[in-house]
């Protein structure tokens, strides 16, 4: 049987390439013998072309989203360890998944003991959020309560506030692990106060939401903050063994590599967020 291939001029990449269309010649040859094979008309072609570029931009505009957001690649839905000795309500994290909560404005407080997981579902969940356009900012809680802090002192605290109140998802890794501070209070009751109602946040946390008023300075600021967010919130509680063991890494079973692996290339946006 002969193999149809097909070798696309140099002409033609140049201009594919001028267009900013350089990836389709990646594909165009094996699509050129499909169209061939199935008798496409030149207008199906056209649009299977295209097709392929459109799912192309999207997911590099969803992976660039990921590493702007902070998000960890190895903690994706399609990459939870279904073994892990661990039980949580699947229908509630279906719902999450579907992105709904976000829709309407809502919260989701994913709790647990240590290492049980809740850092992946909350990154997961954020995964989910850049496949479909939304911007996402993952934070560990003492991480966004350092950079407030500081804040103050360089007269940046409003830019700072604003870029966590106004990102479509804001994920708090880890919170209320320890007291906060009078001012710190302070911080975390206005970012519940102005994302309440206006856009989502994904909560992980090792303290149900009862005790997390005995976290704050000040009781009465901690009683309103809290009770805006419970209420209206989803709760993942995730109980089990924990998950860390498997995210443990592994010798791979093929030869070890010739040469040490070079730096991987940063996105220049992304290497400012982490400056800022």
């Amino acid at each position: 049987m002969t193999t149809l291939t097909y070798h696309l001029s140099s002409e033609l990449v140049s201009a594919l390439k001028q267009l900013r269309l350089g990836r389709i010649a990646e594909s165009l040859p094996e699509r050129l013998v499909l169209a061939q094979k199935q008798d496409m008309t030149f207008q199906d072609l056209l649009l299977l072309i295209l097709t392929d570029e459109i799912t192309r931009r999207q997911s590099s505009a969803a992976q660039l989203r990921a590493v702007e957001a902070g998000l960890d690649p190895t903690m994706r839905l399609e990459l939870w360890d279904k073994t892990a000795k661990v039980s949580f309500d699947k229908r509630m994290l279906t719902e999450l998944a579907s992105l709904r909560f976000m829709q309407t404005h809502r919260h989701a407080v994913v709790l647990g003991s240590v290492g049980v997981g809740k850092t992946f579902i909350a990154s997961a969940i954020g995964h989910i959020a850049c496949c479909h356009g939304y911007h996402v900012c993952f934070i560990r809680a003492d991480e966004m309560l350092r950079k407030l802090r500081q804040s103050r002192f360089d007269n940046s605290r409003e830019a700072e506030m604003i870029a966590l109140t106004t990102v479509d998802l804001l994920i708090v890794d880890d919170f209320a692990l320890e007291p906060m501070s009078k001012d710190e209070s302070r911080d975390v009751y206005q970012l519940f106060l102005e994302r309440t109602g206006q856009a989502s946040m994904v909560i992980t946390s090792n303290r149900d939401t009862a005790e997390w008023i005995g976290m704050f300075d000040d009781v009465l600021l901690a009683q309103s903050a809290v009770d805006r967010f419970k209420n209206t919130a989803y709760d993942l509680v995730i109980e089990g063994e924990s998950y860390r063991p498997r995210q443990k890494p592994k010798l791979d079973d093929s030869d070890p590599p010739p040469a040490p692996a070079s730096k991987p290339r940063v996105h220049p946006r992304s290497r400012a967020r982490r400056r800022q």
